[in-house]
């Protein structure tokens, strides 16, 4: 089985500069990417129920495993929402499709969306980054002519640090694109 390539350049690169930067001494200690959980919050899954199928079929083509379908825990009036409704779907990615992912991600998504100039540099306080993309249609493997309804998604990377220092510098020197503090990409 081939390794996914971002997963080569931590293990070659990555991992030995994180050692030497944070001063680490144990190999366990230094912070590593544990997982990456991708979720859909499906718009419109109220009045019509495909739209929870349609939105999983995307996302199982996006990360190449099977979502698991979010429903609502209570009902709330206002939205027409009742208990056990399907309103989204979720993907916990691991191992080798966690790093694939993170590839295709950094190196060919991003760069794909229009004006982009980098993603925000702010972490959750203990090392793990999110990221919400407007739509599914900056995935190469989604066919556009196929895009039923624009759909938006969250990408969170779960690092095994414990503070935003070592979980940017791991997602950093993995090539996330971060903008600079003026707006322009780092």
């Amino acid at each position: 089985m081939m390794t996914a390539r971002l997963k080569d350049k931590y293990d070659s690169e990555v991992r030995s500069k994180l050692k030497e930067q944070f001063g680490i001494k144990n190999e366990n200690a230094v912070p590593r990417l544990h997982k990456i959980v991708v979720n859909m919050g499906v718009k419109g899954a109220v009045e019509n129920k495909g739209r929870v199928e349609t939105a999983a079929r995307d996302m199982a083509i996006i990360t190449g495993q099977r979502p698991t379908v979010r429903i609502a825990r209570r009902s709330v009036s206002g939205f027409k929402l009742r208990e056990g409704m399907p309103i989204g779907c979720a993907v916990t990615l691991r191992r080798q499709r966690m790093w694939e992912f993170a590839d295709r991600l950094i190196s060919v998504v991003l760069p794909r969306i229009r004006d982009f100039r980098g993603v925000k540099d702010k972490l959750d306080g203990r090392g793990n980054y999110s990221l919400g993309l407007s739509e599914q249609s900056v995935f190469p493997e989604i066919e556009f002519d196929r895009i039923e309804f624009q759909q938006g998604m969250d990408i969170t990377f779960v690092t095994s640090s414990d503070d935003d220092r070592q979980g940017f510098a791991l997602l950093k020197e993995l090539g996330m694109p971060f903008r600079n503090r003026d707006g322009e990409r780092a």
